[in-house]
C-alpha cells in the first residue's frame, strides 16, 4: 500500500507549521533526490537528511541480503510519525520514504528528510524522524546471513 502526499498537508489542524509533503513505503528503489527536493521550499534554510543502507553485517554476523515486510496500517502510521514530528518540533516540510520487499547490500532502505528555517530544528526532526518510523512503524526487517540462517526484526 503507497500513501503520498502530493500537495503539503498541514500538521495537526494546521497548529503548526509543519508539514509532511511526502510519507511513502515502496517496493522499488527509493530516490534520495526526491525527498531532498520535497522538502526544498523558500522558507526553508536547512536541510536535515538521513539515508539508511543496507549494510553487510549485524552483531558481528556477515549479511547476504535483507527483506523489509510491512503491516498494511504501515504507510498510514508513516504519515502519523512524520506529522508528529513537524507538529512538535515545527518544521516546514517532512518527507519519508521506506522501501519494502528483497534489497541487497548497500541498497537505500529508508529516506528521511526535514526542511526547517534553521539547522539545529532541521537536524532534530530528522533525527527524531528516523527513531520514531524504527519505534512506531510496524515494518519487519528479515536477515539473511552468510551462514545460510535468517532471522526476524521487528521495528517497533
Amino acid at each position: 500500500m503507497d500513501v503520498t502526499f502530493s500537495d503539503p498537508v498541514p500538521v495537526v489542524d494546521g497548529a503548526s507549521s509543519g508539514v509532511v509533503v511526502l510519507a511513502e513505503m515502496r517496493e522499488n528503489p527509493l530516490s534520495v533526490d526526491e525527498c531532498l527536493a520535497a522538502v526544498r521550499l523558500p522558507e526553508v534554510g536547512g536541510i536535515g537528511l538521513f539515508i539508511g543502507t543496507v549494510r553487510d553485517h549485524d552483531h558481528g554476523r556477515s549479511v547476504g541480503d535483507l527483506e523489509y515486510s510491512a503491516h498494511p496500517t504501515a504507510a498510514r502510521e508513516l504519515a502519523r510519525v512524520a506529522a508528529e514530528v513537524g507538529a512538535d518540533l515545527g518544521v516546514r516540510a517532512i518527507a519519508v520514504l521506506h522501501r519494502t520487499g528483497r534489497l541487497e547490500i548497500g541498497d537505500i532502505a529508508v529516506v528521511v528528510a526535514a526542511g526547517a528555517a534553521h539547522r539545529a530544528e532541521a537536524l532534530g526532526a530528522c533525527r527524531r524522524l528516523i527513531d520514531d518510523v524504527k519505534e512506531q512503524v510496524p515494518i519487519w526487517k528479515r536477515q539473511g546471513f552468510a551462514d545460510g540462517s535468517s532471522e526476524w526484526v521487528g521495528a517497533c
